[in-house]
């Protein structure tokens, strides 16, 4: 009889409710079966006997039994415990007849530590045994054929009965436990995936500042010292001017990128909105743009500025530098124009350049366009862009936000 408890439901994972209720189920049958042995009519040495046995049982039980319904054991280990109820059941019966009633507690453990069949075949020998106690006692007298045949044939349906329904409700509390447990865990994992997305979306985000920001920055100060390092070459007996302003704004340049790295370390909105608002740091792009290059670059601002929320401003400003960006390195253009017009309803960013234009959907990877986009869909603003290559009209970036 080596079969598993797998083949059985068990007190196991049903939860610490169900373990309680079956406590104090067979503690109760215990004590009324004690106590009925205390009234009965024999004489006092065979109460004692049936007493000792009931509470030997009973210790029997805290002390194997409990944890053996609670855990996953072998059917021989739970036979092995329920031979040697039925042998102290079977001395109590010796003493006194009432001894039987703790067959109410023995019948559903009996399915709780075996599977079916046997345990429905040691419910049955356990119900014979009052019968076979009181043949041995008083014979096959009418007594016997009114009283303990008619209830242990009863006693033995009602415990088949009893036990598979005790059997159901484990298998449902332990389903439902395992249902629980798997609930945990999908939970557990959604919350793992959310974190990784998250820390996912953090590091797209944080690479789209640096490329906005700082990346930008660096490539400025290098051109700028690389037209200074030109400007001393080409004059070296001159005032160097031209290359002591280009310094100059290299210098500046880089305290900016420095402001820039501080406010991503402190998760800050970008440095430039931290000085003024959103229309003073569009202009600060548009001027640099025309001091750092030949392009003649132009700045109008339409409508009545407002306050917008954090997220709206860094978005548009950010937008813009990108786009300022993109016509510095690629647009060999000569003019370029921004404008932020603020709306009743929507906050709208252009920009605009004569330049050579390219076709925006061969435009793929990196974190120009596309991070622009993205950044629109956070705040669900829309982007067009309007260009073609060689047709002379330039480029035509707008981002519009609703308000």
């Amino acid at each position: 009889m080596g079969v598993s408890v797998d083949a059985r439901p068990s007190l196991q994972g049903a939860g610490e409710e169900p373990g309680r209720l079956w406590d104090g189920y067979f503690a109760a049958v215990a004590a009324l079966t004690l106590a009925a042995v205390g009234v009965s009519d024999v004489s006092a040495s065979r109460r004692w006997l049936s007493a000792a046995m009931l509470v030997a049982i009973a210790a029997l039980y805290v002390a194997y039994g409990r944890p053996l319904a609670r855990r996953r054991t072998t059917a021989r280990r739970g036979g092995g415990f329920l031979a040697a109820v039925l042998v102290l059941f079977l001395v109590a019966l010796t003493g006194a007849a009432p001894s039987s009633f703790l067959l109410f507690a023995i019948c559903p453990l009996a399915f709780q530590l075996l599977p079916t069949w046997p345990a429905a075949a040691v419910t049955t020998f356990a119900n014979a045994l009052p019968v076979a106690v009181a043949l041995q006692r008083e014979g096959f007298t009418g007594h016997v054929r009114t009283h303990f045949l008619p209830m242990a044939v009863g006693g033995a349906v009602l415990s088949l009965g009893l036990g598979l329904w005790i059997r159901g409700v484990v298998r449902r509390s332990r389903e439902r436990a395992d249902l629980i447990a798997q609930l945990e865990q999908s939970r557990a994992e959604v919350a793992r995936l959310s974190h990784e997305a998250g820390a996912a979306a953090e590091r797209a985000r944080l690479a789209g500042e640096i490329h906005d920001t700082l990346a930008q920055g660096f490539t400025s100060i290098i051109a700028l010292l690389q037209a200074a390092g030109s400007d001393l070459e080409s004059d070296p007996a001159g005032d160097h001017g031209r290359a002591r302003h280009r310094l100059d704004v290299a210098v500046r340049t880089a305290r900016e990128n420095l402001a820039e790295s501080r406010a991503l370390v402190a998760a800050l909105a970008p440095a430039a909105l931290g000085t003024g608002p959103l229309d003073e740091a569009v202009r600060d792009l548009v001027a640099r743009l025309d001091e750092q290059t030949p392009i003649r670059a132009s700045y109008r601002l339409s409508g009545t500025v407002r306050p917008l929320p954090t997220a709206v401003e860094v978005v548009l400003l950010r937008a813009a530098q990108e786009a300022l960006a993109n016509v510095r390195r690629h647009s060999f253009a000569s003019e370029a124009s921004v404008t932020l017009a603020y709306g009743a309803d929507a906050v709208r960013l252009v920009v605009a350049d004569d330049g050579r234009g390219f076709d925006p959907a061969s435009v793929a990877g990196g974190f120009g366009l596309r991070g622009i986009r993205a950044r629109a869909d956070e705040v669900a603003g829309t982007l067009t862009v309007h260009s073609d290559r060689g047709n002379g009209r330039g480029t035509t970036l707008t981002l519009e936000v609703p308000q």
